[in-house]
């Protein structure tokens, strides 16, 4: 693989993430197809192994469906390109606000997404995501359910 194909395979994995952060918090569950496969398997350390883009846009929607405004900031993004597969690792800061009360009380997440990744026909899609989550402060109820790990 040339160097220059490993930097536009690099390119088009960031450019993916920065779509995920931006899908998910103007919350376009229809448009996870452009970042995930529809075989991806998934563990976000809060309901076990899960499979499907189905199920993960559900997932995500239960979630965020029931809370107001988030940004998900994502960044130290490291990419390892193999060929038709890579991983990416990147830090991930999630802020959540009630729906009700946007001057009120949030509920943040810190972490980061292990993410596999498969040079498809359509393009490059997270076959894995592995969510490893360091910290959770604020209200847990403003995603509508209890948060353990």
């Amino acid at each position: 693989m040339s160097d220059l194909q490993m930097l536009l395979d690099e390119r088009a994995i960031v450019h993916g993430l920065g779509l995920f952060a931006r899908m998910i918090d103007d919350k376009r569950w229809a448009d996870a197809s452009e970042i995930f496969a529809e075989d991806v398997s998934f563990d976000y350390g809060l309901g076990g192994e899960q499979q499907g883009l189905n199920t993960l846009r559900q997932w995500m929607s239960s979630f965020l469906d029931t809370c107001g405004n988030t940004q998900h900031l994502i960044g130290s993004i490291l990419v390892n390109v193999d060929g038709d597969n890579a991983v990416s690792r990147a830090y991930v800061m999630a802020r959540h606000q009630r729906p009700d009360d946007p001057q009120g009380p949030v509920q943040d997440s810190n972490g980061e997404y292990i993410d596999r990744w498969q040079r498809r026909a359509e393009g490059w899609r997270i076959v894995r995501r592995d969510a490893v989550w360091a910290m959770r402060v604020g209200e847990a109820e403003i995603l509508g359910r209890e948060l353990k790990d």
